[in-house]
């Protein structure tokens, strides 16, 4: 069996540099990952490729034949990875052993995996190749200050959960770019009475109802839990890295150490 990272969330958030260090640390402990580039208009990596939609199709060329703009040439340069998955995928995915790691480094149009089908086809087909696949979302801790922007995140967030119906790990990243870490200490694991206080005081009364709805909803799909990345921290990296270990049931037979790793974590130190 495959397993794969789907490192999804809104462009700017960080996803290439979580791909990086996450990389960087897996090669500092002597574990094999493979990062896979899914975003047709990159241009610069800080991480080896093993994999590239660009050898496929790239928005530059995209935009010059159809004379479009680069978010709509983004969107039908996904259109024909989904039209490709039997063919360039397949092709690509048998350079790599059975039991290989891929961290699958996506496009940051919200569009992408919230309202179109192109990665839930996507996970559809790795899954057909026998991968079990954990969808990482990653939110900039930085615009996280106050409860409507975080209720805003954890909608988004849900919208992929259930777009793409897989195991999903929530990351606040760029904790280490956080001058002021109070401001989001409440939201990491919020009680949801709490939240809807916060929301009623800066919502006008007319919004009651729906802000007692939304909250109802995060709190029904567990979608309060945001886990903390410091990439300065190895620890933080090593935490992330086993909460998604455990969602794809990576490496089983080290199931004790991470429980103890859990255990034993000074949640400060993240």
């Amino acid at each position: 069996m495959g397993y794969a990272q789907l490192v999804i969330g809104p462009a700017g958030c960080g996803k290439s540099t979580y791909c990086s260090s996450l990389h960087q640390h897996c090669e500092t402990i002597g574990r094999t990952m493979h990062i896979v580039n899914l975003d047709p208009a990159a241009e610069v990596f800080s991480y080896p490729v093993a994999m590239d939609i660009r050898e496929l199709v790239s928005v530059e060329d995209v935009m010059e034949e159809l004379k479009c703009g680069p978010n709509y040439g983004l969107m039908r340069c996904m259109d024909y990875l989904e039209d490709s998955l039997y063919n360039w995928l397949d092709e690509e995915l048998e350079n790599f052993a059975d039991d290989d790691y891929l961290v699958f480094d996506c496009p940051g149009q919200i569009e992408i995996f919230t309202h179109v089908p192109v990665l839930k086809n996507f996970v559809e087909h790795l899954k057909q190749k026998n991968f079990s696949v954990c969808a990482v979302y990653l939110l900039d801790s930085q615009f996280v200050t106050d409860v409507t922007k975080f209720i805003s995140g954890c909608m988004v967030s849900l919208s992929a959960m259930i777009q793409l119906e897989l195991p999903h790990v929530n990351i606040l990243s760029k904790m280490d770019l956080l001058k002021d870490k109070s401001s989001i200490e409440g939201y990491l694991d919020p009680v949801p009475r709490t939240l809807l206080s916060e929301l009623n005081h800066r919502m006008g009364p007319q919004f009651a109802k729906l802000n007692k709805a939304l909250i109802e909803l995060v709190e029904e799909y567990s979608m309060v839990r945001f886990t903390p990345l410091d990439l300065r921290k190895e620890k933080s990296i090593q935490y992330v890295l086993s909460e998604i270990d455990k969602c794809i049931q990576f490496g089983e037979d080290s199931e004790v150490k991470i429980k103890d790793l859990d255990e034993d974590m000074d949640q400060s130190e993240l």
